[in-house]
């Protein structure tokens, strides 16, 4: 992307209540034990799954990826997407072999300026993973800014 393709704040705002596909995912054993392990942590018992899934069940779950959410907001590159924020909640413990729903979208999208006058969009992503029996099981929130080369 070059400097005179910046998107319009219009185009950046009409992102909210933008929905993903939606879809379900299944946490494998083995998947639970690479991620388990790569955190330094031990397996939690009854097959409950490490909360750091919650970095992309959701994502994958609602039928979208990284990629594509960087493509939503227009990011100039990879290098120009900061996270403000990652917000998990769990309600439930997530469990391997469990079928989850997931759905999601954008919530929030807007142009904004910090102290130094730099302008970024704010991007904000939720989505919500359901266990059988359509009990909400954790709900994600995450927070990007796109920064912008506004010269």
């Amino acid at each position: 992307m070059t400097e005179k393709s910046i998107p319009a704040e219009d185009e950046i705002t009409q992102l909210t209540g933008h929905r993903f596909p939606g879809g379900d995912y299944t946490i494998a054993h083995w998947e639970n034990f690479l991620l388990t392990e790569c955190t330094g942590a031990a397996l939690l018992p009854d097959g409950r799954v490490h909360p750091v899934a919650l970095f992309h069940l959701p994502i994958i779950g609602a039928g979208t990826s990284s990629a594509e959410m960087f493509a939503l907001g227009q990011a100039e590159s990879d290098l120009s997407i900061m996270i403000e924020s990652y917000d998990w909640e769990m309600f439930v413990p997530l469990r391997e072999e469990i079928r989850y729903k997931v759905s999601g979208g954008n919530t929030s999208a807007q142009r904004c300026e910090n102290a130094e006058s730099q302008v970024y969009d704010r991007v904000q992503f939720c989505f919500e993973v359901y266990a059988p029996k359509e009990t909400l099981a954790a709900r994600t929130a995450v927070t990007w800014h796109f920064t912008r080369n506004m010269l």
